[in-house]
């Protein structure tokens, strides 16, 4: 037997290998498109199966192939094993995922994926039915698969369920994180510690109360990603070239949405104005913003533990992050933040793609944008590199983190921060001396302040414990009384209660 088989399209006559399930417009665009040498994300893959199912099941059920139900069925098991896997996140390689092998950079706006897709369904009923790759006579890639459809319709379908899914992933990861974050909370809510702005000490905080700002963030996030699904739901499936439905039945325009929701279980809805909805890819800029939003938030905690677990001699060293890996090949003993640093660099990818996507998706032209597969590219990699992100920074770095108590205890003793924590009961003035009296002197905020009598140590402690500096706002309270220096502004309120009583 020959080792390649003939196929022939407008421009011409190509040789196929025999086996392959691929066809000519797939061989064209392998030769066309050497860019990213990344074949076409896993879950567009699988999602343009889910899509090719709905239209064939629908098609069948308006009376295609009425007569040939075993050409039928095999085209219908041919679809549902190349979207094998979408909807529960299977692991590993789908049945038929290697024979989409065209780039994800592509020009013809995901012509040559859906053609690649067309073909391997095609060549795989082909299979079921007992005969040879490539004899289209009786399962033809653009008169049975491409049935009703065009890749103008298609493909962003099948990108947007293709997001959904993701999506849905990464909200589950995201709440991992969050929750996360909340445990560390709970962790470290006696750990009190120097709040800074300006990367300045400024007023005294917990360690718990950074954690549960984390976690806030995280809370956002979460809903925000959530939200994005509604945005998706939307589909043109049915409008074919341009969003008139050209050449397709307006039974199968009706039904088709349908039968993708009932298989996908997500509530998809046919766009009200078709045309509308090919024309333009404004959703993948407002569904990436809310990815880039989310990417600023890791960004900024990323740094904020990298600062805190700076040093660990030479800087805050609050907290201890659990170690990954020898951090240097000179350095003995150096272990780096790796865990952050890997994250943030998935931050930074995400809002680069952020701004791709916006390029691309503003360059589409009258009937159609021809930029979507880049759009694909870079939003279906911007939500599973963050899916990992979140995970690895929950498993291998928040879940861990240890507070270094002494050190954060040191840091609020030797700090004029703690002098903040003393306004409600000395007054701005009286702070003020105490803070340049100890950075004068070299002596400790709580060491003056009782020193000088103005304090006692109890009070001070009192002052700067846990519950006082994560109360939210500061009691009423008589200000000290200038002349005396009497500080104990706690026991003086009691005294004057006592005064008014007859």
């Amino acid at each position: 037997m020959s080792a390649f088989r003939t196929e022939s399209d407008l421009l011409g006559e190509l040789p196929i290998p025999a086996a392959a399930l691929h066809g000519i417009h797939t061989a064209r665009a392998l030769d066309n498109f050497p860019l990213a040498l990344q074949p076409v994300a896993p879950g567009l893959v699988r999602a343009y199966g889910t899509v090719k199912l709905a239209c064939a099941m629908t098609n069948r059920a308006l009376g295609a192939w009425a007569d040939d139900a075993p050409k039928a069925d095999a085209i219908e098991r041919a679809c549902r094993e190349l979207g094998e896997g979408l909807l529960d996140r299977q692991l590993g390689e789908g049945l038929l995922d290697r024979h989409i092998v065209v780039d994800r950079l592509q020009g013809g706006a995901g012509t040559s994926t859906n053609m690649n897709v067309n073909e391997v369904l095609a060549n795989r009923a082909l299979e079921l039915l007992g005969e040879p790759p490539g004899t289209y006579g009786r399962v033809s890639p653009l008169e049975d698969i491409n049935l009703h459809q065009s890749t103008n319709d298609t493909y962003p379908t099948a990108l947007r369920l293709a997001a959904i899914v993701a999506l849905r992933e990464l909200e589950r990861r995201v709440v991992a994180l969050q929750e996360a974050f909340q445990a560390a909370e709970k962790r470290f809510a006696h750990v009190v510690k120097v709040g800074r702005t300006q990367l300045q000490d400024a007023v005294l905080t917990t360690l718990g109360r950074e954690m549960g700002a984390y976690a806030e963030a995280m809370n956002r996030d979460r809903w925000r990603i959530y939200k994005c699904e509604e945005r998706l739901r939307v589909v043109n499936l049915g409008g074919t070239a341009i969003g008139t439905g050209l050449a397709a039945p307006r039974q199968f325009i009706f039904r088709v949405t349908d039968t993708l929701r009932e298989l996908a279980g997500i509530g998809f809805a046919r766009a009200e104005n078709l045309v509308d909805a090919t024309q333009n890819a404004d959703v993948f800029v407002e569904v990436s913003g809310i990815l880039k939003a989310h990417a600023v938030s890791l960004l900024k905690i990323c740094g904020d533990l990298r600062l805190m677990a700076s040093g660990p001699e030479a800087g805050l060293r609050e907290i201890r992050l659990p170690a990954r890996q020898a951090g240097s090949s000179i350095m003995p003993g150096k272990v780096n933040p790796v865990i952050p640093e890997a994250v943030s660099q998935v931050a930074m990818l995400v809002m680069g793609h952020d701004a791709t996507i916006a390029s691309a998706c503003a360059a589409g032209s009258l009937e159609l944008n021809p930029f979507l597969p880049l759009v694909a590219a870079c939003l279906l990699e911007s939500l599973e590199l963050l899916g990992r992100a979140d995970d690895i920074l929950c498993r291998h770095c928040v879940s861990g983190l240890e507070a270094d108590e002494a050190r954060c205890r040191q840091h609020v003793l030797n700090s004029t921060a703690a002098a903040t924590a003393l306004l409600p009961a000395l007054g701005y003035d009286r702070v003020c001396e105490l803070a340049r009296s100890s950075a004068e002197t070299g002596r400790t905020v709580r060491e003056l302040a009782i020193t000088n009598g103005w304090l006692s140590a109890a009070a001070f402690d009192e002052l700067i414990s846990p519950e006082a500096v994560c109360r939210l706002g500061t009691p009423d309270l008589p200000h000290p009384d200038p002349d005396t220096g009497r500080a104990d502004a706690r026991a003086k309120a009691d005294d004057c209660k006592q005064e008014a009583k007859p």
